[in-house]
């Protein structure tokens, strides 16, 4: 069961495709994200045209440590390329109970 989940929404930005940012969301994932300690998932909803992530950890040490694992690296770059920032909001919240 996770203990901690990252929450993100957030828009992609006018020029950039749906398609365009699941490719650039697979590379982040498959080279940075998932090799991370503690990483058991990540998933996308997505409403009208707001995305919400859903990327979950085992401890919540793992999902504050993993919060700086791709930092200068050109993959975790392209990937913000795609997000209006001052769209974002993200949550890094424990779990408590599940029904």
């Amino acid at each position: 069961m996770a203990k901690t989940a990252w929450i993100f929404s957030y828009k992609l930005r006018k020029n950039v495709s749906e398609e365009q940012f699941i490719e650039r969301t697979q590379k982040l994932h498959d080279e940075v994200i998932s090799k991370a300690k503690g990483f058991i998932s990540w998933e996308h909803y997505l409403q009208d045209s707001t995305w919400t992530d859903f990327v979950l950890w085992e401890t919540e040490e793992d999902a504050n440590n993993a919060m700086t694992v791709g930092q200068g690296k050109e993959v975790t770059e392209d990937f913000y390329a795609c997000i209006q920032m001052h769209t974002c909001r993200a949550l890094v919240s424990r779990f408590v109970k599940k029904y």
